[in-house]
């Protein structure tokens, strides 16, 4: 198991390899050979390495990685918390699976900079502000979530729960949790997805060091290598948290229950 692990992951740097030397090939024939774009509107390899460095340097990429990981796992948590909160309730009470469903349905497809504007006359340019965002963003996605994991859970597992005398609050955390927990692992991870990209349009409103900002740096400065450079950031940010962290906790999961 092993040997095929590595035999993947340099499948994937020489995959990874390939792409960053074809795009820099593409670059050279856009902008030097055939002077179809400008080079300060193409991104190149190795102009976004040179953008890496200097921001390195400058100690402002790792400022912006913190600061940014930081919101998000603060607006995650409440997400979290305020979707595991309405996903019970709308999954309790009929009336309201009947009425708030299609409605939190349909606010969870608005895009989150359209919480932008509430939030700027809300809170100001702060930090809060940005903190609603990304709730705005995951906490809906989240109470679906749970709703449909507890769904899920066979009915026949609460039926024998209470002819076993179980009560409502055993049945919750003794059958529906643990029977729920794969699905909601599921839905965690479609929930941060939400948050990290609420994160970057909350980011893009305020001063505060973070990638939001950068990317609006980088643009106010026509520096298209330090846009890029920021976009890949945020890719390798969200690629590293799911992989780092709901994977090997999806992973315990699974194993624990022999899948």
């Amino acid at each position: 198991m092993k040997k095929i692990r590595k035999s993947n992951i340099a499948g994937e740097i020489l995959f990874l390899l390939g792409i960053i030397i074809l795009w820099q090939i593409f670059y050279v024939a856009g902008v030097d050979g055939l002077g179809i774009w400008k080079a300060y509107a193409m991104p190149s390899p190795v102009g976004v390495w040179n953008s890496f460095v200097e921001m390195m340097k400058q100690g402002t990429l790792l400022a912006a990685i913190g600061n940014s990981i930081l919101r998000g796992a603060i607006g995650y948590i409440l997400s979290l918390i305020i979707g595991a909160v309405i996903g019970i309730l709308i999954n309790h009470f009929s009336f309201l699976h009947r009425n708030l469903r299609p409605l939190i349905m349909g606010i969870q497809t608005l895009p989150s900079i359209c919480w932008v504007p509430f939030s700027i006359l809300w809170f100001g340019l702060t930090q809060t502000a940005i903190i609603f965002v990304v709730i705005m963003g995951s906490a809906f996605s989240m109470a679906i979530a749970v709703d449909n994991a507890i769904l899920n859970v066979p009915p026949i597992y609460k039926k024998a729960a209470l002819t076993m005398g179980a009560n409502q609050k055993q049945i919750y955390w003794k059958v529906i949790f643990p029977a729920s927990l794969p699905e909601l692992i599921s839905g965690m991870k479609q929930g941060w997805s939400f948050a990290w990209r609420a994160l970057m349009s909350g980011e893009v409103m305020t001063t505060s060091i973070g990638l939001g900002q950068t990317l609006m740096t980088g643009r106010n400065l026509a520096d298209i290598n330090q846009v890029m450079l920021v976009m890949v950031v945020i890719v390798v940010v969200g690629i590293l948290i799911d992989q780092v962290v709901f994977y090997n906790v999806e992973k315990r999961v699974l194993k624990k229950r022999g899948l």
